[in-house]
């Protein structure tokens, strides 16, 4: 009789799914990695996979909140930095999953799920630029569209690849522009 694999705690199944999805996200693209891919790459059944989570587009949520936790935790030991180089270290982690923001941006339009957690990132986004804003002294008023024109300029970054020095001369320019110019009161 073939012995089963050892007993597995249920979070640490759902990490192993997750790392699969993540890895077959990343190289192959969303639409290219399967269920069974995710489940064969996680030494899972399809079904198992299912237990976990309702569908891909939740998977690919769970996998895009492990990601945004990495980057937080990376963020906060970075925080001490000028608003510049965090804004230049965010293209630069966002650029290396260019497919998924890519994905991200494609499946909000069908999925209300995967709607949901974009609106909630660029939320989040929004409020770390414009805690910084509000540091620098621009008034209430103006953050929302001062986050927005950031939001416009770091898309805008990855929509058209930059060499490191264009990059940094943009968004060395935004910054300045946006903690210099004078504000409504």
């Amino acid at each position: 009789m073939p012995r089963n694999r050892r007993p597995q705690d249920r979070e640490e199944k759902r990490e192993e799914i997750l790392a699969a999805a993540q890895r077959l996200f990343i190289d192959d693209g969303y639409e290219s990695a399967s269920m069974s891919q995710i489940a064969k790459n996680a030494g899972v059944t399809v079904n198992t996979i299912y237990w976990y989570f309702r569908d891909k587009d939740d998977l690919l949520i769970a996998v895009l909140d492990r990601l945004l936790a990495e980057a937080l935790a990376q963020y906060a030991t970075i925080a001490d930095r000028p608003l510049n180089d965090r804004l230049l270290w965010a293209v630069d982690q966002l650029e290396r999953l260019h497919g998924l923001v890519n994905t991200v941006h494609t499946r909000a339009l069908v999925s209300p799920a995967v709607h949901a957690w974009h609106t909630g990132f660029h939320e989040l986004a929004d409020t770390l630029i414009a805690d910084d804003l509000r540091k620098a002294g621009a008034a209430e008023a103006d953050l929302p569209a001062m986050t927005a024109i950031g939001t416009f300029v770091i898309e805008g970054l990855l929509t058209h690849r930059h060499g490191d020095a264009d990059k940094r001369a943009v968004i060395d320019l935004l910054v300045h522009k946006l903690t210099t110019v004078p504000t409504r009161s």
